[in-house]
């Protein structure tokens, strides 16, 4: 019965008030990465209590190195939401299965590539970063262990990334934010029950993401049926638009951890107290801007359905819809920072550089979200709607050209100079980003059917995308 009511499932996002996709797709992504982000800060949040600013310090290394491999994780699961959604836009349930088996096939291979790679360069990275003496130790050793969790990590992000191709924006969240709730129970057990430290840490983050893998096994398997393994032939015909989607996505959500990467080993030079201050603001971001974070996941299924359905009119409405969302969004947590920043401080036990570096993001750099919200949408319609190298231009220029310079001036005026010049970089970028994305929409009429066919079909009988001139695949 299951499968007979998925194979009948119209592609949802085609219809109805195109905000109200935007609200729940977005709110309901957001809750997820606030799971997946809040993982981090529990751990930071514990690891505080043991009272030693170099473990804070090397936790804050460690997951500089982690954001690398969660923002590949997040590259590959835009292409498998993307070339999933078409396909259900296109009404060809069978290839969505298809396509869906793919992706997680590629993605698990992705993440056990992934280990094997980075596991003998962490003691470089590390010295690359900045980090010395024993937090370059405590550092290497977290990873050793943490890293290992990263296919677990890929295939549950993939199956997150499939529900809300599917429409399923709920199931999807609560995919994540089983990995919230793991994180309140077994980080307390393995740092302070096993007395594990920051060891222990990094074994729950292990198991934290096997929870994370079943719980979204189980939505896109047990309850959609949505995955089928497909032969030789169909695996490689898939890989070529997977590919064009998802190496500009990668290099697109790399690009941020390059340049958070940079802005590290500048707060570096300024000791472990402006390092533990940076680490505690990394998590800030994430978990307090979750809404601006998850746009470029939560609305990219919205703009592939209407795309695979021809309307783009729906499309244009989705875009601005979401521009409207951001700067609402971004401008009421800029506010509540403000408010809490004092409560903040006091629950990290930050002082000297590490205080004055939270005071400062939650005063005045959280502010410059607006302008990121604006690229991360902006980022989503490049990235489904054809245009994904202009995603990867506009946040390789944000990493390099829009953080480089603006940080190296401000470092004059110390950790917070710097965090200022952060800052300050994401704003020519996120404006001229929205510019061109409106200007790179208008030109899709010419190209929408090219879109529409660059993804593996089966001819559907009343697919007005295959009817009469066979399928694309």
């Amino acid at each position: 019965m299951a499968t007979e009511i998925s194979s009948k499932q119209k592609a949802v996002f085609t219809e109805g008030s195109t905000m109200r996709h935007v609200l729940t797709m977005t709110s309901t992504g957001a809750v997820g990465l606030i799971s997946i982000f809040f993982v981090d800060v529990v751990n930071l949040f514990y690891i505080s209590l043991l009272g030693e600013q170099e473990l804070a310090a090397a936790v804050g290394f460690a997951s500089t190195i982690m954001f690398f491999m969660v923002s590949l994780s997040i590259g590959f699961s835009i292409a498998a939401t993307a070339i999933t959604a078409k396909a259900i836009g296109l009404g060809d349930r069978e290839a969505a299965r298809k396509n869906a088996g793919s992706a997680l096939i590629v993605m698990l291979a992705v993440g056990i590539l992934s280990v094997v790679a980075i596991i003998p360069l962490l003691p470089l990275a590390l010295d690359l970063l900045g980090a010395t003496g024993r937090t370059h130790q405590l550092s290497k050793e977290f990873m050793q262990i943490a890293v290992l969790s990263f296919p677990l990590l890929a295939i549950g992000m993939a199956s997150s990334a499939l529900l809300r191709a599917q429409g399923d924006a709920k199931r999807s969240m609560y995919v994540t934010l089983s990995a919230g709730f793991a994180a309140l129970i077994l980080d307390p057990i393995f740092i302070f029950g096993f007395d594990l430290g920051i060891h222990g840490a990094a074994w729950a983050i292990l198991f934290i993401r096997i929870i994370l893998m079943c719980v979204g096994l189980h939505g896109i398997l047990v309850v959609h049926k949505m995955v089928e393994l497909p032969d030789i032939a169909w695996l490689f015909k898939t890989l070529k638009p997977f590919m064009i989607i998802a190496v500009p996505a990668v290099l697109t959500q790399i690009a941020t951890p390059v340049g958070n990467a940079y802005v590290t080993s500048v707060i570096s030079e300024f000791g472990d107290d402006a390092v533990a201050g940076w680490a505690i603001v990394g998590r800030l971001m994430p978990l307090a801007f979750a809404a601006v974070f998850s746009l470029s996941g939560a609305v990219g299924p919205i703009l592939s359905q209407n795309l695979g359905a021809g309307r783009l009119d729906r499309v244009n409405s989705a875009m601005r819809d979401s521009l409207i969302f951001a700067l609402i969004y971004c401008v009421i947590m800029w506010a509540l920072l403000a408010l809490t920043a004092q409560w903040i401080v006091y629950a990290f036990s930050a002082e000297n550089d590490s205080a004055n570096l939270i005071f400062f993001f939650c005063y005045f750099v959280a502010g410059s979200f607006i302008f990121n919200g604006a690229l991360f949408v902006a980022n989503a319609a490049f990235n489904n709607l054809g245009f994904p190298i202009y995603s990867t231009a506009f946040n390789w220029g944000r990493a390099t050209l829009g953080i480089i310079p603006f940080v190296w001036i401000g470092k004059s005026w110390g950790p917070e100079g710097v965090l200022a010049g952060w800052g300050l970089g994401g704003v020519i970028f996120g404006v001229v980003s929205v510019v061109v994305c409106f200007r790179a929409i208008k030109t899709i009429p010419e190209s929408e059917t090219d879109a529409r066919e660059a993804i593996p079909t089966i001819p559907a009988a009343n697919s007005p995308f295959t009817s009469g001139r066979g399928a694309s695949g």
